[in-house]
């Protein structure tokens, strides 16, 4: 059964908003959004809202959530070797990959890094 639904956005923990906005902007590719002395992320189909210095959670999540705590997969449109020189170039470290992965579309290939937070982020390609 489907429903009337699609995901809309989730929520990071960032400890430094400068440092953050950069390496979210040129290594991901998001839009940076400021909402009254905040950011969010925003990229083609979802938003990343932010927990960060100064900013307040939600006081129905009771936990915020931690720096380093969230697990991300975003979609690389192209070959995932051009995602492997992507981060190589704004020097940032491959933890795990290329390996064969399932996303939302079916089989890719993914890389793992980590955002300077300590997030674990994944590029998955279903380019072949």
């Amino acid at each position: 059964m489907s429903l009337p639904t699609r995901f809309d956005h989730c929520v990071v923990h960032v400890s430094d908003w400068a440092r953050s906005n950069r390496f979210y902007r040129d290594v991901v590719g998001v839009e940076i959004v400021e909402k009254e002395g905040r950011w969010a992320y925003r990229f083609e189909n979802g938003q990343l809202n932010l927990h960060g210095p100064g900013v307040q959670a939600n006081p129905l999540a009771k936990i915020p959530v931690p720096p380093g705590g969230s697990d991300l997969c975003f979609e690389w449109s192209g070959r995932i070797d051009e995602a492997v020189e992507h981060l190589k170039k704004h020097t940032v470290e491959i933890e795990i990959g290329p390996v064969p992965r399932s996303g939302a579309r079916g089989d890719g290939i993914s890389i793992y890094f980590r955002d300077p937070d300590g997030s674990l982020l994944e590029f998955i390609s279903y380019s072949r």
